[in-house]
């Protein structure tokens, strides 16, 4: 920050603004870092990180970007036979209106009409891209039979046979199929966030923030101060 007196007063933002850029650019680490707290109970949550660019001090804000930590969460049992968890990495897809999304949340039910879907009623999509339906609905889901590599199987009590029903369609980020998902029937995925690394990365960017509070506020008043003198 600089003031130059030429018959007026010409000031210079450059402090004040680097000190509320700085402000602004932590602001949003910390809500990232919270974000990611927030969600480590969540099933199928992937921790967010933060990518600042260069020149972050000129950009602020606009220097920050965030990518996903692709990383497999903490795997617990569950009771549920059509709660499914990927032990490696990947994804299943999914459908609704908005088009297809991809999740690491695989807790499905099946509809009255035998689909297999979301708890958000989306319709839960096969290899060959297309809707999971059975042929019927079991009357106990332990007759539903799910292997390592997301073949999925019903027990017919008419034939009194194993029938297959369709493959899960597990596929990376880039929609590329994964050939060994580790599918684990009776399992959920939890986040992999881990809460000391968040309390532990939050730290530095709390300091950092309230260096650039204080100077933010001394430069203001040292302003202040300036204009009103030079005003008298």
């Amino acid at each position: 920050m600089s003031l130059r007196l030429n018959g007026g007063i010409q000031y210079d933002t450059s402090g004040l603004t680097a000190s509320i850029r700085a402000m602004h650019l932590d602001s949003e680490l910390i809500g990232i870092s919270n974000e990611n707290i927030g969600g480590f109970d969540k099933i199928g949550y992937q921790r967010k990180e933060a990518v600042v660019s260069s020149f972050a001090e000129y950009l602020g804000v606009h220097a920050l970007s965030t990518t996903r930590d692709d990383k497999v969460g903490r795997i617990a049992v569950s009771e549920n036979p059509l709660d499914i968890a990927l032990a490696n990495k990947g994804y299943f897809q999914t459908e609704n209106e908005n088009g297809v999304k991809l999740t690491r949340d695989g807790r499905f039910k099946i509809a009255k009409d035998g689909t297999l879907v979301t708890l958000e009623n989306a319709k839960v999509l096969s290899n060959a891209g297309v809707p999971i339906v059975f042929p019927f609905v079991p009357q106990d889901l332990k007759d539903v039979k799910i292997d390592t590599e997301g073949k999925i199987s019903i027990f017919n009590p008419k034939t009194m046979k194993l029938e297959k029903v369709a493959q899960l369609g597990v596929v990376d980020h880039s929609g590329i199929a994964v050939m060994e998902p580790n599918v684990k029937q009776g399992y959920n995925e939890f986040s992999n966030v881990a809460l000391h690394q968040e309390f532990i990365t939050m730290m530095p960017i709390i300091k950092n923030f309230d260096a650039n509070r204080q100077m933010f506020m001394l430069q203001n008043s040292v302003l202040g101060k300036t204009i009103s003198q030079l005003s008298q």
